[in-house]
């Protein structure tokens, strides 16, 4: 799913003009975008949290020469989804999965 398809859900479901479902789904985006470059958490209920960790420098290697090379330290994010979320995709993908054989079961 691309950011145009959750725009045009929007726009089929809430019924709002397709600029402004464009508009509303870019406001969400930057509000996310602009509380995780605080560093802050991003908790959606029901979803998951956005959070932004710290990473150490560490050695790494290059894969093509073998030489030693030191990862710089970064602040990476990262998504924990909600159990919910968890259980609701874990369901989708299991109801998807069952053959009607085993449906009958």
């Amino acid at each position: 799913m691309t950011k145009a398809d959750i725009i045009s859900d929007v726009f089929d479901k809430v019924g709002l003009p397709k600029q402004d479902a464009e508009e509303l789904v870019e406001m969400i985006l930057d509000t996310i975008k602009q509380t995780l470059k605080q560093g802050d958490t991003v908790k959606l209920s029901g979803f998951g949290n956005f959070v932004v960790r710290q990473k150490r420098s560490r050695k790494g290697r290059n894969p093509k020469t073998g030489q030693e090379i030191e990862i710089t330290p970064r602040s990476v994010v990262s998504f924990r989804p909600s159990m919910i979320f968890k259980e609701h995709v874990i369901e989708s993908t299991a109801s998807a999965s069952a053959t009607p054989a085993a449906a009958a079961e």
